[in-house]
This record gives structure tokens, sequence and C-alpha cells, in this order.
């Protein structure tokens, strides 16, 4: 996907439309305790973005703000239908749920973005046998290492 191009997706209710431009920084899955305490999720199938890539083209005055009161992390809803649209992580990216995507394109995640990797596999709460890469922690540390002998990952 070309840096001129740009997916518009939309709550559940169509008050708020969301445009991504470009292509996204990284698509995966993350374990972490922290995104499954804010976003409620076993594992957050996420896509990660610059924040500047991420825009709402409509609605904006029904755009809610969730700003975690520790952790610098915020969540943006929509005010109506109470949808998550994407969320601003310490990191200071913005992070957009593939499900939002995949509900663009009737349901059909495009390849450009389905998850290539796995982060803080280390505190995940199930396993996941997808074949994809499992990072302990962030994408810089080291991989997991599938026991020998054993099918439990």
């Amino acid at each position: 996907m070309s840096q001129d191009i740009a997916t518009l997706l939309k709550c559940s209710c169509g008050t708020v439309e969301l445009e991504l431009r470009g292509s996204p920084a990284g698509c995966g899955f993350c374990h972490c305790s922290i995104c499954r305490d804010f976003y409620g999720l076993p594992i957050f199938s996420v896509t990660s973005w610059k924040r500047e890539a991420v825009v709402c083209a409509t609605g904006d005055k029904h755009l809610g703000e969730f700003v975690h009161r520790t952790k610098q992390m915020r969540r943006y809803f929509c005010l109506t239908c109470g949808e998550t649209l994407f969320g601003i992580n310490r990191l200071g990216m913005a992070v957009v749920g593939t499900p939002l995507i995949a509900k663009a394109f009737a349901g059909k995640l495009p390849i450009e973005f389905r998850p290539t990797f796995h982060l803080f596999h280390t505190y995940r709460v199930f396993n996941v046998e997808d074949g994809l890469p499992k990072y302990l922690e962030g994408r810089s540390g080291p991989l997991h290492q599938k026991p020998a002998n054993t099918t439990d990952a």
C-alpha cells in the first residue's frame, strides 16, 4: 500500500469515520497485560501507525477519549455506539484493531493488514499455533523457542 492511498473505517453506527493514510508501521498480536486490561481482550490483534496517519474524517464531535490514569495510553471511541476506533500507545503510535479494518473490507482482512508477529509472548494467557514469530518482549528482543518433544508453545 503506497503513501497516497487512504483506507476509510467507520464505527458500528457510522457516526465517526477514520482515515488511515499510507501503510501501517506494523501488524501483529499483542499479549501484554496492559493491552489486555486497557482494551479488554485476551490478545489484541492490532495495526500500528504513525500518529499523523490516523485522522478523524467525519464525526470528530462524536469522538470520545479515555486517558489511562497511570499509563501513557489513550483510547478513542464513538460517543454514540461506544465502539473503540483507535488508541495511542506509550510510544505515541496510533493503534487500530484489525477487526475494525476487516469490517471496512466486508469482513476480509486484506493481506497488508494481517498480523505477521506476536509481541510480549511471555505474558500470553493462552497459546496460539499460527507459525508467526513470537517475541518474548518487544520486536528487538529474543524469540520464543518451542520446547522439544511437546506441543505446548
